[in-house]
């Protein structure tokens, strides 16, 4: 085990039996990581920011009852697309005027040509608008698995679906995608 994974054991054990300290700790180190997957399954900053704030809260609620089946980090994951999809429904319901996306970059990135700025970016829109285009729980797979590299047994423990379920989502979701991409209409539409 891991000096963090250690650390992060230790901190879910205080935080069950109360201490609210750890769990403010336990938040300062999964808080970018939760705010970052609500972000890429929303894609609206705004309601990112409370799809982490509510997931924490949900956390806390539920913590007594984490048994430490899975990783910590994937538990609150789990939670994370739970709340985001719940939160996304309920925006979407109350939705006048459509909201300002806005996109978010993942740190810094290397120093490119202007050439290689403007063929990234096209392609970047290009994906966003075609990941835009698959049902949410394609595209939740795909940032799950494509972006985050989680294996298909955490994705079907955070959807709560089966692994094959999760396999078969993925594979769609990569067809679209691939059909999407392909057909003009796809990329204007």
């Amino acid at each position: 085990m891991t000096e963090r994974a250690v650390q992060v054991s230790t901190l879910v054990e205080l935080a069950q039996d109360g201490d609210e300290g750890a769990f403010r700790t336990l938040v300062e180190l999964h808080q970018q990581d939760v705010f970052t997957l609500a972000l890429r399954l929303v894609r609206n900053r705004e309601l990112a920011h409370d799809v982490a704030q509510e997931t924490f809260i949900k956390a806390w609620k539920a913590l007594p009852r984490f048994r430490g089946d899975a990783k910590f980090g994937t538990w609150i994951h789990r939670i994370c697309v739970n709340t985001a999809w719940t939160l996304r429904a309920r925006a979407k319901r109350h939705q006048h005027d459509d909201l300002e996306e806005e996109r978010f970059g993942a740190g810094p990135r290397p120093v490119i040509s202007p050439e290689q700025a403007g063929e990234a970016a096209d392609l970047r829109g290009r994906l966003q608008r075609a990941l835009d285009q698959l049902p949410v729980e394609q595209r939740t797979v795909v940032v799950m698995k494509d972006v985050y590299d989680w294996t298909h047994e955490e994705i079907a423990e955070a959807m709560d679906v089966t692994v094959s379920a999760s396999k078969v989502r993925l594979h769609r979701a990569h067809r679209r995608l691939q059909r999407i991409l392909i057909t003009r209409d796809g990329l204007d539409g």
